[in-house]
C-alpha cells in the first residue's frame, strides 16, 4: 500500500510540475487586466469611436467573405507597395488620430491599437497592421463573438524587430445605448514599463 500511496504522490508532484510552466507564461494576465480596468475601459466607448464603428458597420453589413477576403487582400498587396489607398483611408481617418493619441499619452505602455467592426475589418489604427481583417484571429473571435464586457489577454511575446516582450489585451465594444456588441479593440502592451 506504500509503494502505490508514494507512486500516486510521485504522479501528482510531476502533473504539478509540469502544469508550472504554463502558469508562468500568464504572469501578464493580472497586470495587464489592471492597466486596461485603469487606463483603457475608460475610454473605449468615446462617442469617436462608437459612430464610426456603427458607420463602418452599416457600411460592410452586407459583405460577403469573399468581398471581405478582397479587401484583406487588396491591404496586405498595398502593405508591400509604396501605393496604399486602402490602407490611408484608415490610418488617415479620425479615429485613428483619437486612438495614435491614445497611444503617446501612455508613455510607452501602449504599442499599437486598432478598432475592428462586426465583420472583423479594421475601422482605426493607431500603427498600419500588415492585415485588414483580424475576423480569423483571436482577438476578434474572443471578444466581439463572445459578447459584451469581454477582456481577451493573448499571450506574451517578444517582439523580434524591437526586442519588446508585449501582449495583446482585446476588448468588446459595444453601444451604450442598447448594450449589444458592435465591435472590439485591440492595444498592445509593452510588458517592460507596466
Amino acid at each position: 500500500m506504500g509503494r502505490i500511496y508514494l507512486g500516486a504522490l510521485a504522479g501528482a508532484a510531476l502533473c504539478l510540475i509540469q502544469a508550472a510552466p504554463s502558469k508562468a507564461g500568464d504572469v501578464h494576465v493580472e497586470p495587464v487586466t489592471t492597466y486596461v480596468a485603469a487606463n483603457i475601459r475608460t475610454w473605449i466607448e468615446d462617442p469617436l469611436i462608437i459612430e464610426e464603428l456603427k458607420k463602418q458597420n452599416v457600411l460592410h453589413a452586407g459583405l460577403s467573405q469573399t468581398e471581405i477576403d478582397s479587401l484583406d487582400a487588396t491591404w496586405r498587396a498595398e502593405f508591400a507597395s509604396d501605393d496604399h489607398p486602402l490602407i490611408d483611408a484608415i490610418v488617415g481617418n479620425p479615429l485613428s488620430t483619437f486612438l495614435k493619441g491614445k497611444q503617446i499619452a501612455s508613455g510607452g505602455v501602449i504599442t499599437e491599437i486598432f478598432v475592428i467592426d462586426a465583420k472583423g475589418l479594421s475601422v482605426g489604427e493607431s500603427e498600419i497592421s500588415s492585415d485588414y481583417w483580424q475576423g480569423d484571429e483571436l482577438k476578434w473571435q474572443k471578444t466581439y463573438l463572445a459578447g459584451s464586457s469581454t477582456l481577451f489577454v493573448d499571450a506574451a511575446e517578444k517582439d523580434e524587430s524591437t526586442q519588446m516582450l508585449q501582449s495583446q489585451a482585446s476588448l468588446t465594444i459595444t453601444d451604450p445605448k442598447t448594450g449589444q456588441p458592435i465591435g472590439a479593440i485591440t492595444v498592445g502592451i509593452n510588458l517592460d514599463a507596466l
